[in-house]
């Protein structure tokens, strides 16, 4: 049993991006859907497809690379579970001076801090993008 599958996710992500993967196979749930979702509409993946692997879902997410590089520099978790970090609308970190973006779990779903603030809300901060 997996007890951060969000952590487990992102470290794919990032170990993919450093062997310079095209894409990485990630198993499927909604929350990671959710969070996956951000990152395209931010620009950070190119896109991503739901397929099954041996019967189970999974997502392969098409990572972004420009001039070389991969679009993602740092990708770190923030809330754990032996340690969640709630943040008001107001209290909302600003990753890289606006640059990256923090991935926010609100009442209204999973959003960037940016739409966060827009909408009023605050909530757990999953993990910050730069």
């Amino acid at each position: 049993m997996m007890t951060d599958p969000i952590a487990d996710m992102l470290t794919r992500i990032r170990n993919a991006q450093r062997g310079e993967k095209v894409s990485v196979l990630i198993p499927a749930s909604r929350t990671k859907r959710a969070i996956i979702q951000v990152l395209q509409d931010e620009g950070y993946v190119e896109r991503c497809a739901e397929q099954s692997v041996d019967g189970k879902p999974v997502f392969e997410v098409f990572l972004k690379y420009y001039a070389g590089q991969p679009v993602i520099e740092n990708i770190q978790r923030v809330s754990t579970p032996g340690r969640r970090q709630y943040k008001g609308c107001d209290e909302l970190p600003r990753v890289s001076g606006g640059l990256g973006v923090a991935i926010v779990s609100t009442s209204k779903g999973i959003m960037s801090d940016r739409a966060a603030r827009k909408s009023g809300v605050g909530g757990e901060v999953l993990c910050i993008v730069s």
